[in-house]
């Protein structure tokens, strides 16, 4: 279990992380989401005792993590693919790591296997993918089979079946009573992934519920409409004040409006559907609207 209690952190002038707290408990996936510069990463090497904050505290499983004795036993951590010296190879790194906490010496070679470098486990990391580099990190952060588990952005430069796998690691870890932390910009895996979530904006909480909840309560829903005469029937939609957008085959995403009152409004106007289906809100759709004040960074659409 990791607690996080009015935490804050200053660089200079600048607030990372502002008066933050949550938890994060054990047997699920949280999610951590925030736009750039949210302080997601700062947040992580604070739990880590990388840095220390300011004011407030951090326990994991109620106690500073930098007293720890054997640290990669108590806890992994992958915060930076490209955080290893280039020179060693993958299975030299992992030993190293290994006989600094006591561990075997077959502990290296059963991780490799399990992120599927064993057989590239003698080559410099400097000539890794930055695919690789992630797998390795994943590694060193099981190395010590830890119960609590943190991940910073871990399926950056992954390919389709790295994602999948790291998605299936993360859900079988939490499903073993694991504590699992990770950060991503992938909403529709973390949508998959993540059972909480906690969402921070200039280095405060902004939301903190299970992705359900957040989905349910913040995204708007809306309603799937096809028919022959889609574009009369968005008239009289609109005229009742639903909000109407079309799609590219003629589609109607109806929003404002319940499927039941469409139907009806079809009906009244004796206009036939060829579909009418509600459609749940997104996590993506939620975490914009939530964190919509909370970015810096806003592009502009251009022709």
């Amino acid at each position: 279990m990791i607690e996080v209690r009015g935490v804050s952190k200053r660089y200079g002038r600048t607030t990372a992380v502002d008066g933050l707290s949550f938890e994060v408990l054990p047997g699920r996936v949280t999610g951590f989401l925030g736009p750039n510069g949210a302080g997601k990463s700062t947040t992580m090497r604070l739990i880590m005792g990388l840095h220390h904050p300011d004011s407030g505290e951090i326990n994991v499983n109620g106690r500073r993590f930098v007293d720890s004795r054997y640290p990669l036993s108590e806890v992994g951590a992958h915060l930076e693919a490209r955080s290893v010296d280039g020179a060693r190879s993958a299975f030299n790194h992992l030993l190293a790591l290994a006989y600094a906490n006591g561990l075997p010496r077959s502990r290296v070679t059963e991780m490799l296997e399990t992120v599927g470098l064993a057989g590239v486990g003698r080559k410099r990391v400097k000539g890794f993918s930055l695919g690789m580099a992630q797998r390795l990190g994943i590694a060193a952060a099981l190395l010590g089979n830890p119960p609590i588990l943190l991940f910073d952005e871990p399926m950056n430069g992954l390919d389709p079946e790295g994602i999948k796998w790291v998605r299936d690691l993360l859900k079988g870890l939490a499903a073993q009573g694991r504590t699992i932390f990770v950060s991503s910009h992938l909403m529709s895996e973390m949508a998959i992934t993540a059972d909480h979530i906690v969402v921070i904006g200039h280095g405060r909480l902004i939301a903190d519920a299970p992705a359900s909840e957040l989905v349910s309560r913040q995204a708007a829903r809306s309603v799937l409409v096809r028919s022959p005469r889609a574009p009369e029937l968005a008239e009289a939609l609109q005229r009742a004040g639903a909000v109407v957008n079309f799609g590219q085959d003629w589609s109607l995403t109806v929003s404002g409006m319940d499927a039941a009152r469409v139907g009806e409004f079809a009906a009244e106007a004796g206009i036939v559907l060829h579909e009418l289906s509600p459609q749940e809100g997104s996590l993506e759709e939620a975490y914009l609207e939530l964190t919509a004040a909370a970015s810096d960074y806003h592009g502009v659409l251009g022709g």
